[in-house]
């Protein structure tokens, strides 16, 4: 029920002819939000509930980064998104479900580069294939590691830590939160462009991990952002780079590993949004045109910064080739370093 504005006393036409005015401005801004807020969805879709596979455990940055998002799709299409955790195997159990699950756009799996890129030269049985059987929507984000060391060790910076290593093979252990993953292999690809050789101690997750390190129990760590900064903002370890190419927003004084010692270091975790290969293209441009949408917005990408995430949306395209690029990278690490899962 429109409700009619109070107006000077003015002659009876130009009343009827300002009411007439407001009406139809009001009408036509009605319209006009209706037509912004409505969803470039094809075909009615999505026109019930659609389940987001997350491949790990509850709380941890590959299900926090799908509840937000999750949240967002939830609102914008008006149908819930159900998370759904199914944890193990670095990622590989959860992925293998969404990669054998209906391809009709209501079935989506938050996957990371542990799960699409490492996992294909980690297992020798993995059952699905990252290229083949999935259809990629977007990169989500980008989440940095920080290189970290025990304040007892006396290095500042990488090439001090390349010098100690050198001088002293096998004398330092690093924590990673498991063998093959993004933190483990970022420390292998770290040796082989340095030279030097340190001692990986895995641990069953990156809490007990960074505990290691703060314990001194271990020496270096790489570990995500987000777990990593109240260690280093309380001074339980000191962080010496970041290992991703680009400077993190969380710890932006802080030089990267390639601008210290190694051009063209790169590691890190990054997570991004699939769906199973034969997905109709039209709801992946639709999906992919509300997630980007979502990740440009102030209030969630202050959100995914908080978490120490940094929002990296993308095509459809450019997400496959960087799947397609890093598979190759994390396959010569993990032959050179001779990894293999137990």
């Amino acid at each position: 029920m429109i409700r009619r504005p109070s107006f000077p006393r003015l002659p009876a036409t130009a009343v009827r002819s300002l009411v007439l005015q407001g009406l139809a401005t009001g009408l036509a801004a009605g319209a006009g939000a209706v037509m912004a807020a409505a969803p470039s969805a094809p075909g009615g879709y999505p026109d019930r509930a659609i389940r987001m596979v997350v491949p790990f455990a509850p709380g941890g940055a590959t299900d926090i980064l799908a509840r937000i998002t999750g949240a967002r799709l939830t609102e914008v299409w008006g149908q819930t998104v159900v998370i759904d955790n199914r944890p193990g195997a670095g990622g590989t159990i959860g992925a293998a479900i969404a990669a054998k699950s209906n391809p009709d756009g209501y079935t989506l799996v938050m996957g990371t580069n542990a799960s699409h890129a490492i996992a294909p030269s980690l297992y020798p049985k993995l059952p699905y294939s990252p290229l083949k059987d999935f259809a990629p929507i977007t990169l989500v984000a980008n989440v940095p590691q920080a290189l970290m060391v025990h304040p007892s060790l006396p290095v500042k910076d990488v090439k001090e830590l390349i010098a100690y290593a050198k001088g002293k093979p096998g004398a330092l252990n690093y924590s990673s939160a498991g063998t093959g993953t993004p933190g483990h292999l970022g420390l292998e690809l770290f040796q082989m462009m340095s030279g030097t050789k340190m001692v990986h101690v895995p641990f069953s997750g990156g809490a007990p991990g960074l505990a290691a390190l703060v314990g001194g129990q271990v020496q270096v760590m790489a570990d995500n952002m987000n777990s990593a900064l109240p260690m280093i903002k309380s001074g339980k370890v000191r962080a010496i780079a970041v290992t991703t190419a680009q400077r993190s927003v969380a710890l932006p004084d802080t030089s990267t590993v390639a601008e210290q010692a190694l051009p063209g270091f790169d590691s890190g975790s990054w997570f991004g949004l699939f769906a199973p290969a034969g997905t109709p293209k039209d709801i992946v441009a639709a999906l992919n045109a509300e997630v980007v949408k979502m990740l440009k917005a102030p209030d969630v990408r202050e959100r995914m910064l908080q978490q120490g995430a940094e929002p990296a949306p993308n095509t459809p395209a450019q997400f496959e080739q960087l799947v397609r690029s890093d598979i190759a990278r994390w396959a010569r690490v993990i032959q050179v370093s001779g990894t293999k899962v137990d």
